[in-house]
């Protein structure tokens, strides 16, 4: 199994992009030179900002050589590059915007790499940052409860998982290094055939690392085994859809 594909991510391409839609409404209006998409995945949210910012340079990141392939073949003029934020940042120019849509959480390390982004701007420059911060969601907690179990034996392996902070701590972070900064919460309320299409959904982000961990017939019976217990806490609505909550915590920091 890959360690992204681009394929599964975009089951839900409408959903996904929306977050990019609404921060880069808030930004609209700067007028960038260049503009960096950090983890651009398969363009969805680079395509956002190259018509927010039509007259900018637009360049996106990841360092995911499928989603890069899959972006580079959807988005021919804008320009991509396969880039690891932890390893590489050093080395990156430095841009007027720096955009994350649903990326950053997956890199460790917030204290640091906040700071360390904001000094990749220039002088008046924005970063832009959404994160999810869903944990609290029943199926979230379900597929925590199921992961934990010994039998999985995740215990002791090292697997790619979720790190952030309290909203809190973004805003002592923002505090200490930007020059203004805005802080704020959505919850979208996502309509959903069925609760197998919620597992679709978290097969894309933050299962696929523990998936990619076991073999395929272990990988269908942790599927089944997340897709029984969250039947059990979900309620299908009046018109035989299901209701899947989704938290995005956003940050707007200028330099």
């Amino acid at each position: 199994m890959k360690e992204w594909s681009s394929e599964q991510y975009l089951k839900f391409k409408k959903q996904r992009t929306q977050p990019a839609v609404d921060l880069a409404k808030r930004i609209a209006d700067k007028d960038p030179r260049a503009v960096l998409d950090i983890g651009c995945g398969p363009g969805n949210s680079t395509s956002v900002l190259k018509k927010t910012f039509p007259e900018a340079r637009v360049v996106g990141i990841d360092s995911s050589p499928e989603m890069i392939e899959k972006a580079k073949a959807s988005c021919a003029d804008i320009e991509f590059r396969l880039c690891d934020i932890t390893a590489d940042l050093e080395n990156l120019e430095k841009y007027d915007v720096i955009f994350s849509n649903a990326c950053l959480q997956w890199v460790p390390g917030h204290r640091t790499l906040i700071p360390a982004l904001l000094g990749k701007l220039n002088d008046g420059g924005v970063l832009a940052v959404q994160i999810p911060m869903n944990y609290k969601e029943p199926l979230f907690v379900v597929e925590n409860d199921v992961l934990s179990e010994p039998r999985w034996g995740f215990a002791g392996k090292e697997i790619r998982t979720i790190a952030t902070l309290p909203p809190e701590e973004y805003f002592n972070i923002l505090a200490s290094c930007a020059n203004d900064f805005d802080i704020w919460e959505t919850v979208y309320y996502h309509r959903m055939p069925s609760v197998e299409a919620m597992v679709e959904w978290i097969k894309g982000t933050n299962l696929r690392p523990y998936l990619n961990a076991l073999d395929a017939e272990s990988g269908k019976k942790l599927e089944a085994e997340i897709t029984d217990r969250a039947a059990k806490v979900y309620t299908k609505q009046k018109n035989e859809e299901y209701i899947f909550k989704f938290r995005r915590f956003f940050f707007i920091a200028e330099k």
